[in-house]
């Protein structure tokens, strides 16, 4: 009985040491290639907030969800890498002053693994911070206090300077009857050529470059139109009709732009 205890015991030791050695080098920060929180058959964005200050990530949390946003929390720097470490995120609010480990410790710690989009939240008088987060590899920076309209918009900014990134990658996009050649900007659906404006395949594109994730009205304002665009947001309600009318076999049954009622629109994930 004794032996089978310690053949337990010793085992466990090992599964431990052998996943803790799965979770160093460059496999230890999880991120956008396999980020993103799923709700149903769709993907939010996920966001990481890291500040010690409770009744500010309340805010910032209560804000984002809002936005339709997914949103994790850590209080501190070595909390904020153990988040990272088995979380999927897709972009960190970091504050500069934190307990333990400070921000552009953190920032640095990303950086060496990955292009994870950073936003540094930083405190008046911090100019030099400031500069040293930003030769660190952070995306943008904020002083406190904030707007939280402003802080929404750069969020937005640099997510959407990630996603074309990840976009500009992808030349030819095949989902089951649908081709999309960004190169010819030229779009095949059931064997057949389809012509659209060009907001039409922007907003198509886009969507099709980043199938499963949920993009608000606002979102899609933002990267198709411009942030300088003051329409009605009813403008992408009516090129989404126009698109499935152009793509879909049955507009009112759509098999690849697909509404995420009380949020955003996605493109259904073929794969």
């Amino acid at each position: 009985m004794t032996g089978i205890i310690l053949l337990k015991f010793f085992r466990g030791i090992l599964c431990f040491l052998y996943n803790a050695q799965k979770l160093t080098g460059a496999d230890w920060l999880r991120t956008k290639h396999s980020r993103q929180e799923s709700k149903g058959d769709t993907i939010v964005e996920r966001i990481l907030v890291v500040d010690d200050e409770s009744l500010l990530v309340k805010g910032l949390r209560r804000s984002l969800e809002q936005e339709g946003y997914a949103v994790l929390t850590a209080g501190d720097g070595r909390e904020a890498l153990a988040i990272l470490r088995r979380e999927e995120v897709d972009l960190v609010l970091l504050d500069l002053m934190l307990p333990g480990i400070n921000g552009l410790d953190v920032c640095r710690e990303i950086r060496k693994k990955s292009d994870l989009p950073v936003i540094m939240l930083t405190a008046k008088g911090e100019d030099i911070d400031k500069i040293v987060g930003l030769e660190l590899g952070a995306d943008d920076y904020l002083t406190k206090p904030f707007n939280t309209r402003e802080l929404l918009a750069r969020i937005r900014a640099v997510l959407r300077r990630a996603g074309r990134a990840g976009a500009a990658e992808r030349k030819v996009i095949n989902a089951g009857s649908l081709s999309i050649d960004n190169a010819k900007r030229k779009v095949v659906a059931g064997g057949r050529k389809v012509d659209l404006t060009v907001k039409e395949y922007e907003l198509l594109y886009l969507l099709a470059s980043n199938p499963g994730r949920v993009y608000t009205r606002d979102n899609l304002l933002d990267l198709v139109w411009g942030a300088q665009y003051f329409g009605d947001s009813r403008t992408v309600d009516v090129h989404i009709r126009r698109l499935r009318e152009k793509i879909e076999v049955n507009s009112k049954e759509p098999e690849f732009i697909l509404t995420s009622w009380g949020v955003g629109y996605y493109f259904q994930d073929q794969t």
